[in-house]
């Protein structure tokens, strides 16, 4: 399916490229989205015409997730969990757990920002987390995961 883009799509495209996917893909995800718009004449000039207009808003969401991106810089949060004597945590410290602990300190953080290539911790430890806020913009944030009894 030939769809043109809303916004940008990481592995996919920028803002106002036509390119083609498969149907699932636009009609489950990013068409409900509000990412893309199939690529019909009517869609593509109504594109061109409010262009100028969806570059500002790109422009404003870059600029909000840099300075996100700079308050969170260097932040750390420390989650406690129930281990055992040896080290390994009951349960596991997953993206929600982080996201949220973000939140209590006062950072706006969706768990799907949160990212954990290696998986949930299941250990105490110190550990670094990616939280990407934008196609463009990521930051690493330190998590200590400590045990309680």
């Amino acid at each position: 399916m030939e769809i043109i883009l809303m916004d940008k799509v990481a592995n996919l495209g920028n803002l106002g490229d036509v390119v083609n996917v498969k149907h699932g893909y636009a009609r489950n995800y990013l068409i409900p989205q509000g990412m893309a718009k199939r690529a019909t004449k009517i869609n593509v000039a109504a594109f061109e015409e409010r262009k100028a207009e969806l570059e500002k808003i790109a422009a404003e969401k870059l600029a909000s997730a840099q300075a996100r991106a700079d308050k969170l810089a260097g932040i750390s949060v420390k989650i406690s969990q129930k281990a055992g004597v040896d080290g390994r945590l009951f349960g596991s410290i997953t993206n929600v757990d982080i996201a949220a602990a973000l939140t209590a300190q006062g950072f706006e953080v969706a768990k799907a920002e949160v990212r954990m290539p290696d998986g949930p911790f299941k250990a105490i430890g110190e550990y670094s987390v990616t939280v990407s806020l934008h196609t463009d913009v990521t930051t690493d944030v330190n998590v200590v995961v400590v045990g309680e009894q």
